[in-house]
């Protein structure tokens, strides 16, 4: 006990003392105390009570909560959002939650819709807020399969180019194609979503696993629709499309400046040409501005710091051995030469930092499966009448939690329908997929398959402890399994790549659905429109996204490239581990396995370290993984970032209310008009219109010679 703090037991003896002294029983004092703090309690959860404020209002059924108009919207808002995290992961793969964004504007062009239908007598039915939350799962899942979908990562690195790149293109290559792509992503996309489907009572209302960005989202939702939260709303959509269009403007504007290679603001040398050489400069992005304004401010500095430790110290050093560790005649972007280290280092800190939180996961998952189970059953052990949870002294289910409740289990999903839906799908991919990709036999498949359950609710559940999905880490797991059992002779790079998509297909859609369970549990939406949204809008997203990618890689032919505008660098990441998972160290460069070996333990270290000191300490402590994405690509989106933060810190600290109001708005309206302008842009590029002007930043000699040049000519 700390000093000068009393004991309320000790308070409780002392008037217990002096009440028999003077002759009185406590009991009639007690009894009437907790009849006073039982109202007390009572007034309290009215007030706090989200469900009272809409009992008045009628729940629809699960069939009207999923409406013509929500699929429209969810189909338009699809192709935005699978834009711009398309951008995000053929730029630098950092992508934040844009939860908050598609609930949001899904509000915003419902409830337009809806007024003018009222105005002109044509409403027959209320936006309510189970149809806002069927969009938002809808445009969710869609969406994801841009991530999902392995378009920056493994099946973008199945392709000649990253081949090329990671000087292995005789191990076998899969080019893109618009076909197999889409016929790729029905065939593995949907079968996460019927495994965890039985499990939604257990996760949801037997665990009651929080789930924090679900919860975040239903809450939101919730406030869009009452009358502060309404007018709230419309105050952050205008300021979401004021910034969008300014983004939208400053972009346009930006590309009259990039008519050649290394021109236009983008490539602006902020802090001198020598510090631009090793990619410290800020690119005028509104993107990563706007990322940088939503992301933590721990993962902002270690994205800094990781750029700070490569491009500032490390590879400068490392160039100095050129002709020692490696061959001075081979070209930078060559896996034998100085782009080994980036790679390599980058993919052991980040299996270091992936491996430490899948154990931590794992075991957090199987203590807390433990506790729930052995409660579980120690209540099974009594009779209603000697059930130890119904003690006077034990909380009550609230108002909301029966409402929920009753609301959640109303309409079911039958569990022979999952079951029978998972071995079908199951059965068909093991038929289909060895003819898309021979390398990958039907007996590796079915093996996926068998694991995959189990590793599905493992991520289900981990996320609704940690709110952390795993799904690329359970990705890089198959790479390695796969990868390795198939064997360098019988194309098992390839082979590890294509079981990647299957395995994160599977846990990602899995984990995404028990998000929406519990969003849906928490907005008195029902588990069928959840369900049957979630699948609508993966169908949308295994054809919108690959179409989007389409359009990427044909107007940008320098597509994956390192010093292009959309490098893609963990395509190149991915293919590398599939490699390493393959061939082994051998083919390394001198002491990078050395470095390799030492920045994983470092990762480990880093992460104990942490997790280890007490959270007002620990969270100063930089994020591994984040630190590892610079390594690869350069700095510079960091500076970015930092900018972001730096404009929130300073607006929290002007005004904290609105800061917190309209920061994500502000962030999301950044990044969304950024985003799209990367449809016209690349309509210009098909269409073959050059942007007028080329802005290039030289150094007095060369510009002096560029000068003499032209004077001669």
């Amino acid at each position: 006990m700390r000093k000068g703090v009393r004991s309320p037991d000790k308070d409780h003896q002392i008037v217990e003392h002096e009440l028999q002294e003077t002759g009185f029983s406590p009991e009639p004092e007690k009894a009437t105390n907790k009849h006073v703090e039982e109202e007390e309690e009572e007034e309290e959860e009215e007030d706090e009570s989200v469900e009272k404020i809409f009992e008045s209002r009628e729940v629809p059924s699960w069939k009207k909560q999923l409406t013509l108009r929500a699929f429209v919207v969810s189909f338009m808002l699809s192709i935005l959002f699978s834009f711009i995290v398309m951008k995000l992961n053929l730029t630098t793969g950092i992508i934040p939650s844009l939860n908050v964004s598609a609930g949001l504007l899904g509000f915003f062009f419902v409830k337009t819709w809806t007024k003018v239908l009222y105005k002109s007598g044509y409403l027959k039915q209320p936006f309510t807020r189970q149809e806002n939350t069927v969009i938002q799962t809808c445009v969710v899942a869609s969406s994801g399969i841009a991530f999902s979908g392995g378009f920056g990562t493994y099946l973008f690195g199945m392709s000649e180019r990253i081949a090329k790149q990671s000087g292995d293109a005789s191990r076998g290559f899969k080019d893109p194609s618009l076909g197999w792509i889409i016929g790729f992503l029905f065939v593995v996309s949907f079968l996460g979503l019927f495994s965890v489907v039985p499990l939604r009572k257990i996760m949801v209302i037997d665990f009651k696993l929080t789930y924090p960005s679900g919860t975040a989202t239903a809450h939101l939702i919730n406030s869009f629709h009452t009358p502060q939260g309404a007018k709230l709303a419309k105050k952050q959509v205008r300021m979401l499309g004021k910034f969008f269009s300014l983004s939208f403007l400053w972009s346009f504007f930006q590309w009259f400046f990039t008519g050649g290679d290394n021109c236009g603001f983008s490539n602006f040398p902020t802090f001198g040409l020598k510090a631009y050489q090793y990619k410290f400069y800020f690119d005028f992005s509104a993107t990563y501005v706007g990322v940088g304004m939503i992301c933590p401010y721990i993962i902002n500095i270690s994205v800094l710091l990781g750029g700070i430790l490569s491009w500032g110290i490390m590879w400068p050093l490392i160039e100095t051995k050129k002709g020692d560790w490696f061959p001075a005649d081979v070209e930078s972007s060559s896996m034998h030469g100085l782009q080994a280290y980036k790679v390599f280092i980058a993919v052991a800190i980040i299996l270091g930092d992936g491996l430490y939180n899948f154990c931590k996961v794992l075991s957090r998952t199987l203590s807390g499966l433990f506790v729930q189970l052995r409660g579980t059953s120690s209540r099974a052990s009594f009779t209603v009448e000697e059930d130890p949870t119904a003690s006077p002294y034990s909380p009550k289910q609230s108002y909301d939690d029966q409402r929920r409740t009753r609301f959640f289990l109303k309409d079911q999903i039958p569990t022979w329908f999952a079951m029978g839906g998972y071995i079908i799908i199951a059965a068909t991919s093991t038929a289909i997929l060895p003819h898309m990709f021979h390398q990958l036999r039907w007996y590796y498949i079915l093996v996926i398959y068998i694991c995959a359950p189990v590793l599905a609710f493992c991520n289900a559940y981990g996320a609704g402890l940690t709110d952390w999905s795993l799904a690329s880490t359970y990705g890089k797991l198959a790479i390695f399994t796969i990868g390795a059992w198939a064997g360098s002779e019988h194309g098992g790079m390839l082979a590890g790549l294509a079981a990647c998509g299957v395995m994160m297909n599977i846990v990602s859609t899995a984990s995404d659905l028990t998000q929406d369970f519990k969003t849906g549990y928490l907005t008195l939406s029902s588990p069928r429109s959840m369900f049957i949204s979630q699948v609508i809008g993966t169908a949308m997203g295994c054809v919108v996204s690959p179409c989007v990618f389409w359009l990427f890689y044909n107007a940008f032919d320098d597509l994956g490239l390192p010093n292009s505008e959309y490098p893609a660098p963990f395509a190149t990441v991915y293919r590398s581990m599939a490699k390493l998972g393959v061939e082994g160290v051998a083919s390394l460069p001198r002491e990078c396995l050395v470095l390799c070996y030492a920045f994983f333990g470092v990762a480990i270290l880093v992460n104990i370290v942490k997790d280890s000191l007490p959270s007002r300490w620990g969270r100063f402590v930089p994020l591994p993984m984040a630190m590892a994405i610079p390594f690869f690509l350069g700095p510079y989106f960091a500076i970015d970032m930092c900018v972001g933060s730096l404009v929130l810190f300073v607006w929290e600290r002007v005004d904290a209310a609105k800061a917190g109001a309209f920061g994500t708005a502000v962030a999301s309206g950044l990044i969304c008009g950024d985003g799209i302008w990367s449809l016209p842009s690349s309509v210009l590029a098909i269409a073959g219109v050059s942007p007028p002007v080329c802005m290039k930043f030289l150094d007095a000699a060369t510009n002096s010679k560029v000068d003499k040049f032209l004077h001669r000519s």
